[in-house]
């Protein structure tokens, strides 16, 4: 329940160690870049490091070149292999002009053999009319046109039957279209082109003249077999020269990447006359590594400072949980990550949130077919919501063995309990009524145990934010505590018949506590030493603060029966469990296969439709209930340079 602590490192040098600077903060993976000029107040004399990234260019080159292939560019590990802007740009420039050669050899192969193929369809269908080609587009007064009709357009010509130009010579046909040819004389071939234009014609164009349809298709197989053979010579020279060039290609390309990506660093720095200035966060247990290596480079100086210092320019959060709690980040991320002196919520919600959902969706059964959809989500898929499920589904599970519920059936636990605790059945009925009563007590009492956890946190984290107010005279803090807890007090004594309410109680712990959040700006104006604490308009002061009084009072009521939704949906799943049972023996009377597969239905819904119901009712009471007292949510993240495939700088 902790946010990893992190330094702020200042580097000042001469410029031309600037690189070598940022080769070694990009290098060491835990260097957060900020901008140089949020941390001063008078950057007059700063200016921006000049330069756009010279690997930029030849990185874009080159994964343009690979992207036409299917090869697969990644990055290799070899701490070795070191070079300069030009033997970058040179061999860039080497295997990009050689491959793109081959690339474009093989596309115009591929294009020939597309036309050909295309040419070889269209001639198939004159193939058996006794034509001579060469003979035919030799003729100068009579022209020739190949193309085909629909159907209903060729249907449509014996409206022409008394055009002795409108002459159609149909070759081969298929459900839709009727390959053929027609002649028309020069003079009046506009014409005639008009006509099967309106009749929907579209000509092919015949190009190869010489011989007979047939004579055309042996060349143009013939042709199509020969570039295809030229195809595979070329398909075989790009694998031969990727096979020699692919281990220089991926170091190469691992170092573009690398050197574009610590270029990135350049822009959060400043010059300064002949100097420059670089600072950003690293997180405190890596700080003698880098510094180590920092001292190696001539003509630099720095400094590191520690982040508590440094509250006022928002240092970035590292969060650090354990095991159990650590998929449950993602919720607090949803929310808000917190600030660098800030609580950590993530080991509460962990916690909070599994126990919920285990009251909330108590079954042994269908708890663990959760963990196993769970794990097979994270399994498959990496989604941490699967590492949630899987924790949620054992606590179902648990407390399913303490409801005595396995997939709806009530009493299959009754041999256990008889075994282990010489109980007749399970201990806790849910749809007694006077266990109904009970669950719904227990529920506000969870309510107000969390909701008083969550103030005691508040009072924690205000203090330490140095937010006195908060901490002592907001409805969240110490003065709300003492009256939240005063009123809890007093009503579970009222149930229980013990009389502690006398007017002392009253006024100490009740309407004192009232009277210090109604004037809790002054109060926290006068603890924080500020000049004007009292208000100017003593009558809108009063309005205002009653209404605002009277609405924390109405808070802290449906805050706490808000949790009244826990044991709700514990009756819920029971009823529905019920209902299910209900339907089975309405239908399956006399089936035992009908009566199962109606379970087995109803056990599917129930797990479907209540496990996305209780998520989204635990996260709300963990967001709404306990997140507003204490958490702020307004940290940002830690994010060092890290050389990875198109990394970015933020």
């Amino acid at each position: 329940m902790a946010v990893s602590k992190v330094k702020v490192i200042s580097i000042i040098g001469v410029l031309k160690a600037l690189d070598e600077v940022v080769k070694i903060c990009g290098k060491s993976e835990v260097f957060h870049p900020e901008s140089v000029l949020s941390f001063y107040s008078n950057v007059e004399n700063f200016l921006p490091i000049p330069g756009i990234s010279p690997y930029k260019e030849p990185l874009k080159k080159l994964k343009s070149v690979i992207s036409k292939t299917n090869i697969k560019l990644e990055m290799v590990k070899d701490r070795d292999f070191e070079v300069n802007k030009k033997e970058v740009n040179d061999y860039v420039d080497y295997f990009c002009t050689k491959l793109e050669d081959y690339l474009n050899t093989k596309e115009k192969i591929i294009e020939k053999i597309h036309n050909q193929k295309n040419s070889l369809n269209d001639i198939s269908h004159f193939i058996g009319l006794d034509l001579n080609l060469s003979e035919i587009f030799a003729c100068r007064y009579i022209k020739v046109r190949f193309g085909k009709l629909p159907k209903e357009s060729y249907l449509k010509l014996s409206v022409y039957k008394d055009d002795p130009y409108m002459l159609f010579f149909p070759c081969t046909s298929d459900e839709e279209f009727c390959w053929g040819v027609y002649f028309a004389p020069l003079e009046n071939i506009s014409d005639i082109d008009m006509k099967f234009s309106s009749l929907y014609f579209e000509r092919l164009w015949i190009n190869e003249t010489d011989g007979t349809p047939e004579s055309k298709w042996d060349y143009l197989k013939e042709s199509i077999e020969q570039e295809e053979v030229k195809l595979a010579e070329i398909e075989k020279k790009i694998e031969n020269f990727w096979k020699s060039q692919k281990d220089q290609c991926m170091r190469f390309y691992t170092k573009l990447e690398e050197m574009n990506t610590y270029f990135g660093i350049k822009k959060y720095a400043s010059k300064y006359n002949d100097s420059f200035i670089l600072m950003g966060w690293i997180p405190e247990e890596n700080e003698k590594e880098l510094v180590e290596k920092l001292s190696e480079v001539y003509g630099i100086e720095y400094s590191v400072e520690k982040a508590d210092n440094e509250i006022k320019h928002s240092p970035p959060v590292k969060l650090k949980n354990n095991k159990f709690s650590r998929p449950f980040e993602m919720f607090v991320d949803m929310y808000g990550l917190p600030s660098y002196n800030e609580i950590d919520p993530t080991v509460l919600v962990s916690i909070v949130y599994t126990v919920l959902f285990g009251i909330m969706f108590g079954d042994v059964g269908q708890g663990i077919i959760l963990s196993i959809a769970g794990a097979i989500m994270y399994k498959l898929k990496g989604m941490m919501l699967g590492k949630i499920l899987i924790r949620c589904g054992i606590s179902s599970a648990l407390f399913g063995v303490l409801f005595g519920s396995v997939f709806g059936f009530e009493h299959l636990l009754d041999p256990f309990y008889r075994m282990l605790f010489n109980l007749e059945e399970k201990p806790i009925k849910v749809m007694e009524p006077n266990t109904v009563m009970l669950i719904m007590l227990a529920s506000i009492g969870l309510g107000v145990i969390i909701i008083t956890v969550s103030m005691i946190l508040n009072i924690y984290s205000s203090f330490k934010r140095k937010d006195y107010e908060s901490a002592m005279f907001g409805q969240n803090g110490l003065a709300g505590l003492i009256f939240y807890s005063s009123v809890v007090a007093m009503a579970v004594c009222v149930l229980l018949n013990i009389n502690i309410v006398n007017n002392f109680y009253i006024i100490i712990l009740i309407v004192l506590p009232l009277l210090i959040i109604f004037f809790k700006e002054p109060l926290g104006a006068i603890v924080s030493k500020k000049t004007h604490v009292w208000p100017e308009k003593w009558g809108e002061f009063i309005l205002q603060n009653f209404f605002e009084v009277f609405e924390i009072l109405l808070s802290y009521l449906t805050n706490t029966m808000s949790f009244l939704r826990v044991g709700a949906y514990d009756l819920g799943h029971a009823g529905m469990m019920f209902a299910v049972f209900t339907m089975a023996e309405v239908f399956g009377e006399g089936s035992p296969f009908v009566y199962g597969l109606v379970i087995l239905i109803g056990n599917i819904f129930v797990i479907v439709l209540e496990g996305l119901l209780v998520n989204i009712q635990v996260l709300r009471l963990n967001f709404y209930e306990m997140f507003s007292r204490f958490f702020e949510g307004q940290g940002k993240a830690f994010s060092p340079v890290i050389l990875r495939e198109d990394s970015k700088i933020n």
